[in-house]
């Protein structure tokens, strides 16, 4: 269930609420992990964009998200949080930000697409 906690930037969702707004085309997600963590596994049509670039990368979430919601995803959702509010410090505030709760490890585990 999607929480908001007013001191953060960002709404805490489900893997099964990430995924329900990928298919119905209302949000892209970012991978926030290093690119060997990517590598072994990741969620289908993700964009990796690590966390340590994504100030730098503000312009690149903007075009990729367009007008959707921008879900930020890692391994367990730390990072990912913390990506959130990099992207607010670097101008993304005008979207609406999402951290995905429990990470790629909580979408393998439900069994969602991965990969390309």
């Amino acid at each position: 269930m999607a929480t908001k906690d007013p001191r953060e930037p960002f709404t805490r969702i489900s893997v099964a609420e990430a995924k329900a707004k990928l298919d119905n085309g209302e949000a892209v997600m970012v991978d926030v992990r290093e690119p060997n963590e990517y590598a072994e596994v990741h969620a289908s049509g993700v964009r990796l964009i690590p966390v340590n670039t994504v100030i730098g990368e503000a312009r690149q979430i903007r075009d990729f998200a367009g007008e959707k919601e921008v879900l930020f995803i890692c391994k367990s959702g730390a990072r990912s949080a913390l990506a959130a509010e990099f992207a607010v410090a670097a101008g993304v505030d005008d979207l609406a930000l999402f951290n995905v709760e429990g990470g790629t490890q909580a979408w393998v585990a439900a069994g969602f697409p991965t990969g390309d």
